[in-house]
């Protein structure tokens, strides 16, 4: 059944070597991951890992014995140098393997500040993956000042747990509003206010100029004139696809390694799938950063790969951990013109995406029947009236039956 090569060891890599076994494919299976660990979770890594609530052990996807005792060889701490799609190989060190199949999960990078304005002094760290994490584990002291840069998810969970944990915590933000890029207004305020209770000094409109300090990051300028002192700066700037590799090899790039609708790209007997890749979604096309559709996407891959010629169906939903408010959040929101505020109780809230009268997202904070009715509401393609959203005394499972 020939050999089937996936590079990048993550959430997607992890779920379509899986599957593949899962589904009676008996060929050979190599996964590479560029990472000296086997494939683990990342969501925890901001939160319960950092927070030390979650055992290194435990942010494994699998046990690590599941690779050998399924016949997966597992290279970890390895780095694939190129691909060659004419003849079917990659470059790992010295060695050239031959594929049947490739795949590419090769996920996403943070973005870094320039060194120009001090982005590599020493305490200047990113949140991606486990190295990144232990690296800053240690600065997390009652009393630290630390400053983020950035008020996307990433920043403000970083700011969550620094501010449970005593630090004194400057979150600077260079557009109007932190989450402008993912959220409504609404849940802007929300979680501005939720941070402010629990002491975060959010500065929004407010960019970086530049971080000081000889060797080792001590203060910070920030674009309207004041300055910090600083122990440690968490820089949470968004991400990008991981596309070098795909793109050395000639793949066709378009805001991540282009697929079709069942994954593949390009080049012939080469897939893609996860954070890495932009597919075909509702008439456009578009690239989702998030575990559930790394996972699912991945698998649908992985059963193309056995001929199954199945479109990747996206069903996009998120979530954030913060102090003690899970968000989760069920469609994309692009194109909204109306925001509807649904209040189950003094401690949930939820805000209802549309444009025109179709409903696209949903935001819902402790609100976990909001969000598991607008879920399916979405994927059903069901739009009620946002009269009847906002008010209180519908019986939102009732809307499913409708």
């Amino acid at each position: 059944m020939g050999h089937v090569i996936v590079i990048g060891a993550g959430q997607a890599g992890s779920s379509c070597v899986a599957k593949l076994r899962n589904s009676g494919f008996e060929g050979k299976i190599t996964l590479i991951g560029s990472e000296p660990v086997p494939p683990y979770q990342r969501p925890p890594l901001s939160k319960a890992y950092l927070m030390g609530e979650m055992a290194f052990e435990r942010l494994f996807l699998r046990p690590e014995a599941f690779y050998g005792e399924n016949d997966i060889d597992l290279r970890l701490g390895q780095t694939v140098q190129a691909i060659d799609t004419a003849n079917q190989t990659v470059s790992v060190g010295d060695e050239i393997l031959t594929y049947d199949d490739l795949v590419l999960t090769t996920g996403s990078e943070p973005n870094r500040l320039p060194s120009a304005i001090g982005g590599d002094l020493d305490g200047v760290h990113v949140v991606r993956d486990l190295a990144d994490v232990d690296a800053m584990a240690p600065r997390f002291v009652e009393g630290a000042k630390v400053l983020i840069v950035g008020g996307g998810y990433i920043g403000l969970e970083a700011a969550s747990v620094a501010a449970k944990l005593g630090l004194k915590v400057t979150l600077v933000e260079m557009a109007d509003r932190i989450l402008q890029r993912v959220a409504c207004p609404e849940t802007s305020d929300f979680f501005r206010q939720l941070h402010r209770d629990h002491g975060v000094d959010i500065r929004e409109g407010v960019g970086l100029e530049r971080l000081t300090g000889e060797g080792a990051v001590s203060g910070a300028q920030l674009t309207d004139g004041s300055e910090l002192d600083v122990d440690f700066v968490i820089v949470g700037v968004g991400i990008r696809p991981g596309i070098a590799l795909a793109e050395a090899a000639g793949l066709e790039i378009d805001n991540g390694i282009k697929v079709d609708a069942q994954g593949r790209t390009s080049a012939p007997h080469v897939w893609a799938a996860g954070d890495c890749t932009s597919f075909p979604y509702r008439g456009g096309r578009t690239r989702l950063e998030s575990v559930p559709n790394a996972i699912d996407q991945a698998e649908c891959v992985a059963e193309n790969i056995m001929d199954a010629h199945k479109d990747y169906v996206a069903k996009p939903w998120f979530w954030s951990d913060q102090y003690d408010v899970k968000l989760q959040i069920a469609g994309l929101n692009t194109g909204y013109d109306r925001v509807v505020t649904r209040r189950a109780d003094a401690d949930s809230v939820s805000f209802w995406y549309y444009c025109g009268d179709a409903l696209l997202a949903v935001d819902a904070m402790n609100d976990p029947r909001g969000y598991m009715v607008g879920k399916r509401l979405i994927e059903s393609g069901k739009s009620p009236a946002p009269e009847v959203i906002a008010d209180p005394d519908t019986d939102l499972k009732a809307l499913l039956r409708a």
